[in-house]
């Protein structure tokens, strides 16, 4: 069976940055399972598996703009520590919903402190970088009525209710 819309894949995967440095990785654990075609993996890599079938391997090279996007100053931003309020203690990395410039939510990131100023980032922590893939399909079937009505894979591998 080839991988195309409305189809639930399973592949093991590596995925490095330029440098060669391994950033995530299905290795060790359960392959990770998607719904082709509603939007739960980045661009790049949906296309690239497209047509593809169980024990197909390949290695894929996305750029930023077929991943997560360009990195944009604009998703950077000062704010003042009292707009934390309930938060006790803030600290580089941590990490909060905010609504965005066109007023969906997003995740923001502290990325400095100092005194009063606390600067966060919208930017997905891999906006910018191209990404590399070294990918295996392992399995392709027929995605259930639910699982293409919810958008997304059921049961193991997959997300649960």
């Amino acid at each position: 069976m080839l991988i195309a819309a409305n189809k639930a894949v399973s592949i093991d995967y590596t995925l490095t940055n330029d440098a060669g440095e391994v950033i995530d990785s299905s290795t060790g654990s359960a392959p990770l399972v998607y719904l082709h075609g509603a939007g739960n993996i980045i661009v790049g890599l949906e296309k690239a598996l497209e047509g593809k079938q169980p024990g197909d391997e390949l290695k894929v090279a996305i750029e930023p703009e077929e991943a997560y996007g360009e990195y944009s100053a604009e998703l950077v931003a000062t704010l003042n520590r009292a707009m934390f309020e309930g938060v006790d203690e803030l600290a580089v990395g941590m990490q909060f919903h905010a609504s965005g410039p066109d007023g969906s939510m997003q995740i923001v990131t502290i990325r400095h402190l100092e005194g009063d100023d606390v600067t966060v980032d919208g930017n997905h922590p891999l906006a910018g970088q191209r990404l590399t893939f070294q990918v295996k399909v392992v399995d392709v079937r027929d995605a259930h009525p639910e699982e293409i009505a919810h958008g997304h894979v059921h049961g193991e591998g997959g997300h649960h209710h």
